[in-house]
């Protein structure tokens, strides 16, 4: 998985370039990446003029006590981009930051409670552009499925970055 580890880094690093160019600063939620759009994003030197924080926010509680976003606010259902917009924003307002970014999916080897399959993920990005997608990979392959739900959300942060 080397060439995925390099791909990220190589985002990562270009996207935190840009943060810092501009003064910029991010929030990461992340789910079924594990952790790894916020390692690539601290692997950069100089991640702390950009990096406010984030977290793996993986089960309901996690959202709830670390977002204090309760079922009033998220009628949805994780794992689609109505939620991961609304996790963004919100991690975004609390930590401050310019941009806020979440990835919410299924890595696998079986789909979630949700009925998504494994290999689905959301992701969006908040801030001075508001960007969603979904993405899937058709793959059961969980460390396959978490590196790729990584580069899909860098890459998302890095096409709102050089948008207007």
């Amino acid at each position: 998985m080397s060439d995925c580890n390099d791909g990220l880094i190589q985002l990562a690093g270009d996207a935190g370039a840009l943060l810092k160019k501009r003064g910029e600063t991010i929030a990461i939620a992340e789910s079924s990446s594990g952790g790894l759009v916020s390692a690539s994003l601290l692997s950069v030197p100089g991640a702390s003029s950009y990096f406010l924080g984030g977290g793996t926010i993986y089960t309901r509680v996690a959202r709830d006590a670390l977002l204090g976003l309760p079922e009033e606010v998220v009628t949805m259902r994780a794992s689609t981009e109505d939620y991961a917009l609304i996790v963004a924003e919100e991690v975004r307002k609390k930590l401050g930051a310019t941009w806020g970014l979440c990835e919410s999916g299924a890595s696998g080897p079986t789909g979630n409670s949700y009925g998504d399959a494994a290999g689905h993920v959301a992701v969006a990005l908040s801030g001075p552009r508001t960007l969603s997608r979904t993405m899937e990979t058709g793959s059961a392959d969980r460390e396959g499925n978490m590196w790729r739900f990584a580069g899909e959300a860098l890459n998302l942060l890095q096409e709102g970055l050089a948008g207007p």
